[in-house]
């Protein structure tokens, strides 16, 4: 055992490893099964405000440790799933179940609504843009991985942001997005919502160009859920959102994490993308469990 785990857990300050040139750290010295002091927190959070994107290695943590981990950074969003609620595996509505399982263990069948509806975690995002006040953190907490394939992609909007020309920056920094979860699935043909589930995704309005309030850094704020911008004809706002996603996205704003059982992921929702990757979800199982944290108001609200 290291010497900082011999430590007295108040003691133990975490060290942070950088993982690609403009985003993400692995965070070394936290068992996430123990209670973060406030010193510990405070350190974290002005981690993420550098890097956006934390891995914790091993931890081997339950829903509660999960849930408790993220209160230390803000208030938990109830976040199920938007189908199929009576079908829900996990008991807690706070704790989203990102996995190929249906509620009796099994993977879901091939063309279960469920798969369908899910394969828009694919599609670059950020969570819970489609909500009047969107989500500040994420953190996932890999249960049970397939033996390949299913790694988790990061983009850095504010990064992409730096990199755009100022005479474009100029054309985007005043711009209002429409966000709902409707637009993000019709890209996959899925239009399977029973009218409830229709009367949960009304568009709602979100700054296209937001300040980061940790870094003070200025990010595009994408995602798939954008289905157009307000002032501008639906043709032409969604072949900008398409050009800005395709230059977001580039590699170099780009990291990638490859899954170990026991990694807990912990990102920024307000200045990243993010979207999963393929795997043979038809033959292996894949469990799980992501906390989400909800940001201090709309977008529209917060200093520009």
């Amino acid at each position: 055992m290291s010497a900082a785990l011999k430590a007295a857990p108040e003691a133990i300050v975490p060290r942070f490893t950088p993982l690609h040139p403009v985003l993400a750290a692995r965070c070394d010295g936290l068992d996430l099964r123990q209670p973060l002091t406030p010193a510990q927190a405070q350190a974290v959070e002005a981690a993420m405000d550098r890097f956006a994107v934390l891995v914790f290695r091993d931890q081997r943590i339950d829903d509660e440790q999960q849930l408790a981990f993220g209160r230390n950074f803000g208030a938990v969003e109830a976040v199920p799933s938007l189908v199929d609620q009576a079908r829900r595996r996990l008991p807690d509505n706070q704790v989203n179940d990102i996995s190929n399982l249906g509620a009796d263990g099994k993977l879901l069948a091939a063309d279960d609504r469920r798969r369908m509806y899910n394969l828009g975690n694919m599609l670059w995002h950020s969570d819970s843009s489609f909500k009047p006040t969107p989500a500040k953190y994420s953190m996932l907490h890999a249960r049970v991985i397939p033996p390949s394939g299913g790694e988790t992609e990061f983009a850095d909007m504010r990064a992409a942001w730096d990199a755009l020309p100022e005479a474009m920056q100029a054309q985007l920094r005043d711009l209002v997005a429409e966000h709902s979860l409707i637009y993000s699935r019709a890209q996959l043909g899925f239009d399977d919502f029973t009218p409830e589930e229709q009367a949960k995704c009304t568009p709602v309005p979100q700054r296209l160009v937001r300040r980061h309030m940790g870094s003070g850094r200025v990010g595009l704020y994408l995602a798939a859920h954008i289905g157009g911008i307000q002032g501008m004809p639906r043709p032409e706002a969604l072949m900008l959102v398409r050009e800005l996603t395709e230059f977001a996205t580039q590699r170099q704003f780009v990291y990638s994490h490859t899954w170990a059982v026991g990694d807990m992921v912990l990102w920024d929702n307000r200045c990243t993308m993010h979207r999963g990757r393929p795997y043979a979800d038809k033959t292996y199982p894949r469990d799980m469990r992501r906390v989400t944290l909800s940001d201090v108001s709309p977008t529209l609200e917060q200093p520009r």
